[in-house]
């Protein structure tokens, strides 16, 4: 695991993953939502991001985090392992209210500064559609992607705890 990409649908714990994920393996996470926003939510034009996103595939050794779906397939082309943290929507729900009143009026650590945190019906309706607009995308991409990447598929906080017990087990039988 050299290049990986950690995706999933808004509080299914793609940073908090990716930043343990990184920490364990010794490699440098990018949180695409610090790239992404500008300072009051403001998005950069289509081709600035897809340059962004572009360099920031091009490194050797990187966790990328986030979903962006217009740059996801660009993603796919550059990393070497895929994880999809396919959580259930109501604990999804419930981990961005958490996160909401925790970092209220102010970024969290993986966002762009000038960013409070917000809960809008915007998202909370992308996150409780998820699994039937984005997934379904998702899944066939990991299903086309599979043959040539290492997919990783976690359900539950559970297979998560698991997946780092194992990467951490790895890396200490290999000192």
């Amino acid at each position: 695991m050299r290049k990986v990409l950690v995706i999933g649908p808004g509080g299914s714990g793609k940073s908090t993953f990716a930043k343990c994920l990184g920490e364990l393996l010794n490699i440098p996470v990018k949180h695409l939502d610090a790239f992404y926003w500008r300072a009051g939510w403001t998005k950069p034009s289509n081709d600035e991001w897809i340059k962004t996103v572009t360099e920031l595939a091009s490194g050797d050794v990187w966790i990328m985090d986030g979903n962006f779906g217009g740059t996801l397939e660009l993603r796919l082309k550059h990393c070497d392992t895929i994880i999809f943290l396919d959580m259930p929507r109501l604990l999804c729900l419930w981990r961005v209210t958490k996160r909401r009143l925790r970092y209220r009026n102010r970024s969290r650590p993986d966002m762009a500064e000038g960013c409070a945190e917000k809960l809008d019906l915007e998202f909370i309706e992308w996150i409780w559609n998820y699994s039937r607009t984005s997934r379904p995308k998702v899944v066939r991409l990991l299903n086309e992607h599979s043959g040539s990447k290492q997919v990783v598929w976690l359900r539950s906080n559970a297979e998560v705890e698991r997946f780092l017990q194992s990467v951490g087990g790895v890396l200490d039988g290999q000192t």
